[in-house]
């Protein structure tokens, strides 16, 4: 079985809302302009049908993306007091000798324009996972291993 997807029903209604937009509307606009750029004539020479083409492969590769993951997924509830950093939670962190926080949503395909998402697979977001306000995690990085320490965890709601 491949990877299941943890999703909070947000992120999930809106992916599925995008799988049925491309699958409907999306091809049928795709043909639309395919059909009418061959109408133009030559297509050795033909930009716009091209383009279309290549418009049409792209999402293509959207649809068996978004598939994957509406067809493999988990819903995850996060609500209230989150004791621990979760997928769909929102995580504050400070870096090992630094003042400042950070505040990440935990989650690879949430979405919301107010924190960057942090993945659950990277490096940082694997370590964080299960950890609890005022623990410290340890993850390796590209210049060496740097120490964060969970300052506050919050549904995302």
């Amino acid at each position: 079985m491949s990877d299941v997807h943890e999703l909070t029903q947000a992120a999930f209604d809106r992916l599925q809302a995008e799988y049925d937009d491309l699958r409907t509307r999306g091809k049928d606009e795709i043909a639309r302009r395919i059909e009418a750029a061959r109408e133009l004539g030559d297509l050795k020479e033909n930009g716009e049908y091209h383009a279309a083409k290549e418009e049409q492969g792209k999402m293509a590769a959207r649809l068996a993306q978004l598939k994957k993951i509406v067809e493999n997924h988990r819903i995850v509830e996060v609500a209230g007091d989150v004791s621990a950093v979760q997928v769909g939670c929102v995580v504050t962190i400070r870096y090992e000798g630094d003042t400042d926080v950070e505040r990440y949503l935990v989650g690879s395909i949430e979405e919301r324009g107010d924190h960057p998402v942090l993945s659950p697979g990277s490096p940082l977001g694997s370590k964080l996972l299960g950890a609890k306000v005022g623990e410290t995690v340890a993850f390796d990085a590209p210049g060496g291993t740097l120490r964060v320490d969970v300052v506050a965890i919050d549904a995302a709601g």
